[in-house]
């Protein structure tokens, strides 16, 4: 093996190092893990092409890396998070004594605004949930009955929980069994969470594992709540934000404005709109910071400043 091979084997190590670090250590989720991955894999492919190695880049290497970023039109913010991840990686190889310096401590991050996240109205949100029931009514004699039904409980449970996509997929069937008026939700770092069902939710709920338990899917029974034949054993999370896109298209919304996280964000602004305790919904989503959840209140005090900007009254001038 010659010496590049040697060193980047070496490059190798170090980035496996770090994510066994970030799975026992902090809990991090596979998803997270793939994300850790994949951004060091194109890092460490950067600085193959210049002729480096991890054990030696610079901050001359990072400042070069993200440069190539936004090159590559890749944005602002999405280079910030190359670079945390990137700083998260360097800080691990220091402390523990792999290398000794961290070049990434003196770097400064891309500026970014943190984007206000996608929301869809109450009306929306109601026009996809209506037509879900519609088409579990208008499916009860043919052979894609399951699909509705599975289509309508996936909807029902995302609206009525704010789960994340790869939370609802991955539901046991003794996780929903064991008390239907709350689901137990292990989420980011094993943190576990109850979050409420409501009356819809459960009922759809009923209606789709009764068709499961009947074998309606055609997929063996392995415990999962939505099972598949794909390697997971569950319903991939691809699978369902396409359908939910086919959805939204029957229901005359741009498709483009939908996924699964958009339900998401509409379950925690649609709840604060109504009034809901800030600290409640973020125990429902399981944000471990309410920073995070307080994002949602940027996105109502946006929607109220359109609301105004429309008035009658606000483009006129003032009574002496």
């Amino acid at each position: 093996m010659n010496a590049s091979s040697v060193e980047g084997a070496r490059d190798g190590r170090l980035i496996e190092g770090f994510l066994e670090m970030l799975s026992a250590e902090r809990g991090a989720a596979r998803n997270t893990l793939d994300a850790y991955q994949r951004d060091l894999s194109d890092y460490r492919v950067f600085l193959t092409q210049r002729k480096q190695i991890i054990g030696r880049a610079t901050s001359d290497d990072l400042r070069a890396y993200l440069s190539s970023l936004e090159a590559n039109g890749l944005s602002a913010a999405t280079s910030s998070r190359r670079l945390s991840a990137l700083r998260q990686f360097h800080k691990f190889l220091y402390a523990e004594g792999l290398r000794d310096d961290d070049p990434s401590s003196v770097l400064e991050s891309p500026g970014a605004r943190r984007p206000l996240p996608k929301i869809l109205s109450v009306e929306e949100v109601d026009r996809l949930l209506a037509l879900a029931r519609e088409e579990v009514t208008q499916a009860r004699l043919k052979p894609d009955q399951f699909r509705a039904v599975r289509m309508n409980c996936l909807m029902e449970l995302l609206y009525a929980t704010g789960m994340r996509v790869s939370e609802l997929v991955s539901l046991t069937l003794k996780t929903v069994q064991t008390d239907d008026r709350f689901l137990t939700i292990r989420g980011k770092g094993g943190r576990e969470r109850l979050v409420p069902l409501n009356s819809k939710a459960r009922e759809a709920l009923q209606t789709y594992i009764g068709l499961l338990r009947q074998g309606k899917n055609g997929t063996p029974d392995q415990g999962w709540l939505f099972p598949s034949q794909g390697s997971s054993g569950y319903l991939t999370r691809q699978y369902f934000a396409l359908e939910l896109k086919g959805l939204a298209a029957r229901a005359g919304i741009d498709p483009a404005r939908i996924s699964p996280h958009v339900l998401r964000h509409a379950f925690a602004s649609h709840l604060l709109a109504g009034g809901a305790d800030l600290r409640a919904v973020q125990q429902m989503l399981g944000h471990a910071d309410i920073s995070t959840t307080q994002i949602y209140t940027h996105v109502l005090a946006e929607r109220l400043k359109q609301v105004l900007s429309q008035h009658p009254l606000a483009h006129s001038p003032l009574p002496s």
